[in-house]
């Protein structure tokens, strides 16, 4: 069953020893994911799937990273030290696995131990006594956004047939360019994607992302689309209170921390 639902930033700038006194800056989103922690432990989940950017992608193909045990890895970033350790939900993987072979689900696996910033930041708020949370690291493809949201209500028979406490997440920023100091530039499609994200958010509609298309988030340089496509998904005609806890872009760059109370 499906116990918790929630978007979430990866900046690594949320992790102290990497973004050091720009974490401040971001006091905002620190407190709403302190805040969302808070609901995670009270949901009492199992297994965590997190659909996150910046692992390995395939254009014509889901898939789903499986390794014997999972680190957090911040070396990218300089950090050497910070990490957590997780295993994977085996049973669950292969549920997928069996399940989009006998529906012809486009589906692949992968195979790493290093579990980067787009899971890493995520887990390192929310995953403070959980010792036992199996997770579930998941990749959208190059696919059409149709084909996103099928793969979201695939995984969502998957979950409602499981009889453990399964939460998702989908880990990713806004746009990158919504000031002149921004990684990509000011550019105007920036606001004009973050609201609309806000809006699809806030009123739960899938209808809203579908309609948005793929253009407006690659011009706005956002890396928080198809994981919301998949999310959506598995939500969909589920009765759920979308909170908005926090927004802000204090570097040009849009963080929102969102959960969905079942």
């Amino acid at each position: 069953m499906l116990s918790f639902a929630a978007i979430t930033p990866h900046s690594p700038l949320l992790i102290p020893t990497i973004g050091k006194d720009n974490v401040k800056k971001l006091s905002v989103t620190v407190e709403a994911l302190e805040t969302l922690a808070q609901s995670f432990d009270a949901a009492d989940v199992e297994t965590l799937l997190i659909i996150s950017s910046h692992t390995t992608q395939h254009e014509d193909a889901f898939s789903i990273n499986l390794h014997d045990e999972y680190h957090t890895d911040f070396s990218d970033f300089g950090d050497m030290s910070t990490s957590k350790e997780f295993v994977p939900d085996v049973e669950f993987i292969t549920q997928v696995q069996q399940a989009a072979r006998d529906q012809d689900i486009p589906f692949t696996l992968n195979s790493s131990s290093a579990l980067d910033h787009g899971v890493g930041v995520p887990l390192h708020y929310l995953i403070q006594t959980s010792p036992s949370l199996k997770i579930v690291p998941i990749s959208y493809s190059g696919l059409s956004p149709k084909e996103h949201l099928k793969f979201g209500s695939f995984l969502k028979d998957i979950i409602e047939q499981s009889s453990g406490r399964i939460g998702i997440i989908a880990s990713g920023d806004l746009s990158h360019c919504l000031s002149s100091d921004a990684p990509l530039g000011f550019k105007k499609e920036g606001d004009k994607f973050d609201e609309t994200i806000r809006q699809a958010v806030s009123s739960g509609s899938t209808s809203v992302l579908i309609a948005m298309g793929e253009d407006l988030p690659k011009e706005a340089g956002s890396c928080l689309y198809k994981q919301l496509l998949v999310l959506f998904g598995v939500i969909e005609r589920k009765t759920t209170r979308p909170e908005i806890l926090s927004y802000e872009a204090p570097f040009g760059v849009g963080y929102m921390v969102a959960e969905f109370h079942l």
